[in-house]
């Protein structure tokens, strides 16, 4: 029996392998642990394939054959990966469990990863998902509305061009107060419109001291850190994604005046001058009528045919007769509008691997075509890696990206007669875009073609005309950017370390190489290349940057202590060659130097510039409940002198896990986390690498008979060092209500001291001042994010989230000879935020004369106000001298506001930015309120202008060239606005349709980016600038696209 009984067994156990051997179909549902509900889009793998794998559909379910013995693998964002042995089972339904902490929670700092509830400093992260909402060719503009604290410009609408982005405040005066940049553990100094936006997987943006100290002599200003795609494990995916869309001007035009109402107004500015100069009013009449051809460009210019300039306004009413026909009326910013401006753009993913390598590639190509006709961005992208364990010790990754942008762009600075935007926007329609005959019709040339008009007796901007400049002239740019990041990891977590558990030496070598080519052609006919026979502008500028560190980490946890320690050295070095010539007398037509007649100028420089640094960071936590963390590093730079190279930058930081205590028993709080730090950070970010030594400058102006001569430019101060900013984070985090509602709260206090200025000394020395770190500045203020998990059913999820900011910034002390300093319209001064306005008041308009009035007041011996002693005057000399200081750009709150919809297959999300209080100085607006030649448009609020003795208005009587002041409270407006920035519809196809095709999934959408601007004043772009200026350039684009995004 015995042997029977054995016989029997080993039978057993061949069939049942032999069973478990074979292939089985396995059904069921995948559902949240906690609600009980379907998760769409589960991955379903057999651990170990490539090839075997489902999704699971709209209600959860998956079906899949794999071996009776195998393993599944179940996967999905959020959730915490689950392997469930199949033994051969034919039905089996998993759970899967929330994640103790989402990808939302973790989040990567400096030199490291780490958990949100625990970590101590402030930071946001933004994943891939929301970046990807916006239709943006530099990923700058991708930040705006999504993080708390950080202020974006809008930027140039031109092609491929960024913004501009600050994180709580203004942090100086002189140096620069952008952040630092890091791609992939590396500050990075490529070009960042070379970065593709798919590319990233997430981007932390990193607040305080205690966040960014680290990064010591560069983190002053705050830290985005960006985190690029990696390999996963499992089958390969790719994805191909496609949108095209379209694009136009995002900011409404000026309101300006019709043709008739601008020759109306043009009369009627001769008449006033000459009331104002004695006339008797019918000879001001006369004279405004035999003026009229003159002032606007003789009859060649003239419109109305039936009528000469001299007559075609009727002096008994000031308006256009009646029966004045136009023969033009063209508008120029019409005529350089491209209407069908496309915008392509196409990405390529794979990735993949297994336990112990993985790889990832991705191809991008984009291609903008901007609201200007000719104005164009092309990018090239790819980028590689692989990340590959060699053992449980040794670890290896690698990255590489190349990217190769090409634009063409408008000229939007320098003189009127080269800026297309600012000519094209503000001539009178009188001017026609193309030549006209004697009798208004156009002139073809031999081919039948309409020829530009460029102007010949146009009072202004004559021998020029936009359009004619954008295919005559050009200016185009291309980059080559390469960034490479490399690490080694030895050591690690594994059993197999022994005592030595939890230790690892990781070093990292990477760097970025850009090469820019810029060539500028201004033809010899028209503009301003008319005036040296044309001339052609050559850049070459190479950069190349390196880091080089070395990181050893300790990190284990001992019952309930958790320690982890960080040592390290970094070396960093920076070299920029700059090459640039000018000659002139060009070849019609040929962009090259060579054969031009004249070299007018040539000049060719290299800026070095290298930190070394060495670091250290403790964090301990216990019980998952109290967490404590202190960094320190020093930074040697080479902007310094040898004595006083080395700067010492620290934090210290704390949080308490209250919702873990015992006694804190509300089931309502799933988290809730005090936190405080403090820290002192760095700012080496000077406008030179040069900062404290003195210069002479060389020159053949002070020849030493063959050779040039040099004088003394400027003194050094080899005491010259960083500027400082010591800042204070206190903050609560919370998610209540099982996760329903989530929010942060933070208030900070950052002094900046050592600001560096330029010290004034005795013209008698021979020098006006000297660099020395004497400022002090404050930013304070308070940022709220609020995020409500409203809905979360089966088949309907919604989500909204609300941002507020509010910042006060005050300067605090300047030099010790000075407290403010006056630059235009603007004043910095002890006891007042940072670029305030300085101008004259307006008092309103006289009813009498139609004459501005002014505030004016007497002044002591200081030269400040007398109290009490403030009257209204119309002179303009007294008026000039009394000025008075209005609000700032910077707003009394901001923020966004947007949500999400996942409804069935369906999805849908928009976002909105908001803006309330602060000024904006609109120079644009002025010149076409009070305009200082007759070839300029005027805005239609001059309509509302005095024009008789008891008219009661706030627009002045309207006189060309008035010579009023300027710089008036007239032209301050206020910066309010609301924006709605992107909105996003896609829809998922069914998983049943599309895996019979082997497809993953298939998702359609379309997305409207910039969609809506509403401000206080159309043409206006209340985001253009931090300061509150306005200027010429190309305005900020609409974008409404269509795609497709496939997983295969």
């Amino acid at each position: 029996m015995k042997k029977i009984r054995l016989f029997l067994t080993g039978l057993l156990l061949v069939v049942t392998a032999a069973a478990y051997a074979q292939d089985i179909t396995v059904t069921g549902t995948v559902t949240d642990a906690s609600t009980g509900e379907g998760i769409v889009g589960a991955s379903v793998v057999l651990k170990g394939s490539t090839t075997q794998w489902a999704m699971t559909d709209d209600m959860g379910a998956y079906s899949l054959t794999v071996p009776a013995n195998g393993v599944l693998e179940v996967t999905f964002l959020g959730y915490t990966t689950l392997e469930v042995p199949v033994n051969g089972r034919t039905s089996i339904d998993i759970e899967l469990v929330p994640e103790a902490t989402t990808l939302d929670d973790v989040i990567v700092v400096a030199y490291g990863t780490a958990k949100k509830e625990s970590f101590t400093g402030s930071a946001a992260v933004v994943k891939n998902d929301d970046i990807i909402k916006r239709s943006v060719s530099n990923v700058s503009k991708a930040l705006e509305g999504l993080v708390a604290g950080v202020e974006v410009s809008s930027g140039s609408g031109q092609p491929g061009e960024g913004a501009s982005i600050q994180i709580r405040g203004t942090g100086s005066i002189n140096a620069y107060s952008t952040p630092l940049y890091v791609v992939d553990g590396i500050p990075y100094d490529g070009n960042i419109n070379a970065i593709n936006p798919q590319d990233i997987e997430s981007m932390t943006v990193l607040k305080d001291a205690s966040a960014g100290a680290l990064y010591g002599a560069r983190g002053a200003n705050g830290v985005v850190i960006i985190t690029t795609k990696k390999g996963k494990e499992g089958r390969v995916d790719v994805n191909l994604k496609a949108q095209v869309g379209w694009q136009s001007r995002a900011i409404p035009r000026y309101d300006l005046v019709s043709q008739d109402e601008y020759v109306e107004l043009v009369y009627e500015s001769l008449y006033n001058t000459a009331i104002d100069q004695g006339y008797s009013h019918d000879n001001a009449l006369n004279y405004a009528a035999s003026s009229m051809g003159n002032t606007l460009g003789g009859q060649l210019y003239n419109p109305y045919k039936n009528y000469t300039w001299d007559t075609v306004i009727d002096p008994a009413t000031g308006l256009v007769h009646s029966d004045a026909v136009s023969a033009w009326n063209e508008d120029w910013m019409d005529a350089l509008t491209n209407t069908k401006a496309l915008r392509q753009e196409y990405q390529l993913g794979v990735n993949g691997g297994n336990d112990r390598t993985k790889y990832n590639f991705s191809a991008g190509y984009l291609r903008d075509e901007g609201v200007l006709i000719t104005s164009l961005f092309s990018r090239y992208s790819a980028r590689a890696g692989v990340d590959h364990e060699a053992t449980k010790w040794l670890r290896l990754s690698a990255n590489l990206s190349y990217s190769y942008t090409d634009a063409n762009q408008a000229q939007n600075s320098g003189t009127q007669t080269n800026n297309v935007w600012y000519t094209a926007q503000f001539m009178p329609a009188i001017y026609p875009v193309y030549m006209k005959d004697e009798n208004g019709n156009d002139l073809l040339d031999e081919d039948g073609n309409r020829q530009y008009d460029y102007g010949e007796t146009r009072p202004a901007a004559s021998r020029f005309n936009p359009i004619g400049d954008l295919y005559e002239n050009m200016y185009r740019q291309t980059y080559d950017n390469v960034s490479f990041r490399t690490f080694a990891r030895f050591g690690g977590d594994d059993n197999i370390m022994g005592v030595l558990k939890g230790l690892a030496l990781t070093i990292n070598f990477g760097g970025d190489l850009a090469s820019r080519r810029i060539t500028s052609y201004s033809n010899p006919y028209t503009g301003d290349g008319a005036q040296t026979n044309g001339s052609i502008d050559k850049y070459s500028t190479r950069t190349f940057s390196y880091t080089f560190n070395q990181l050893l980490t300790y990190d284990r946890r001992f019952d309930k202590h958790n320690i982890s320690v960080l040592l390290g050295h970094e070396f960093y070095n920076y070299e920029y060659n700059y090459l640039y010539a000018n000659s002139t007398g060009i070849y019609p037509g040929i962009a090259e130097l060579a054969p031009a007649t004249t070299v007018a100028s040539h000049t060719s420089y290299t800026n070095t510039y290298k930190i070394e640094s060495f670091l250290t960071r403790v964090n301990y936590d216990y019980d998952d409940k109290y967490f404590f963390s202190a960094s320190w590093r020093t930074d040697g730079s080479s902007r310094f002198h040898q004595d006083h190279r080395w700067g010492q930058f620290w934090s210290v930081g704390a949080s308490w896990r209250i919702s873990e205590e015992s006694w804190m028993n509300a089931d309502w709080i799933n988290n809730m986390t005090l936190k405080a730090s403090y820290g002192v950070q760095g700012n080496d970010m000077l406008t030179t690498y040069y900062a404290w030594q003195g210069f002479y400058l060389i020159s053949q102006d002070w020849a030493n008979a063959n050779y040039p001569g040099g004088i003394v430019s400027s003194l050094e101060n080899p005491t010259i060092s960083w500027e400082k900013k010591g800042t204070i984070n206190v903050g609560v985090e919370a998610s209540l209500f099982n996760r329903v509602l989530d929010l942060s709260v933070e208030y900070y206090h950052s002094n900046t001291y050592d600001l560096l200025l330029d010290s004034p000394m005795a013209l008698s020395t021979g020098f006006q001042s000297y660099n020395a770190n004497v400022g002090s500045m404050v930013n304070q203020g308070v940022e709220a994010t609020i995020r409500v998990n409203w809905l979360n059913r089966d088949k309907f999820q919604a989500n909204s989230t609300l941002m507020l900011y509010h910042n006060q910034n005050e300067v605090t002390a300047l030099t010790a000879s000075q407290d403010e300093i006056i630059s235009g319209q603007y004043i910095t001064k002890v006891g007042l935020p940072i670029n305030s306005f300085y101008m004259v008041k307006t008092a309103g308009v006289d009813p009498a004369t139609g004459n501005q009035l002014y505030w004016a007041f007497d002044t002591d011996e200081n030269g400040n106000m007398v109290p009490g002693s403030e009257y209204v005057t119309a002179n303009e000399d007294i008026a000039g001298n009394c000025r008075y200081v209005f609000d700032s750009r910077e707003p009394i709150i901001s923020g966004s506001f947007g949500s999400n919809f996942y409804l069935g297959s369906f999805d849908l999300s928009f976002l909105t930015t908001f803006s309330i209080g602060g000024n904006i100085y609109n120079g644009t607006y002025a010149s076409t309120m009070d305009p200082t030649y007759a070839t300029s448009a005027f805005h239609r609020n001059a309509l509302r202008r005095w024009q008789k003795p008891g008219d009661v208005t706030d627009v002045p009587k309207f006189k060309i060239g008035a010579g009023r002041i300027a710089i008036t409270d007239r032209n301050l407006i206020d910066a309010s606005y609301f924006s709605i920035k992107s909105v996003q519809f896609g829809y998922t196809l069914p998983t049943k349709w599309t895996e019979k095709i082997n497809i993953s999934s298939i998702r359609i959408f379309a997305v409207g980016d910039n969609l809506a601007l509403f401000s206080h004043l159309d043409g206006m772009d209340p985001q253009y600038s931090f300061s509150g200026g306005q200027g010429y350039t190309y305005l900020p684009t609409r974008s409404v696209s269509v795609g497709i995004d496939i997983n295969f």
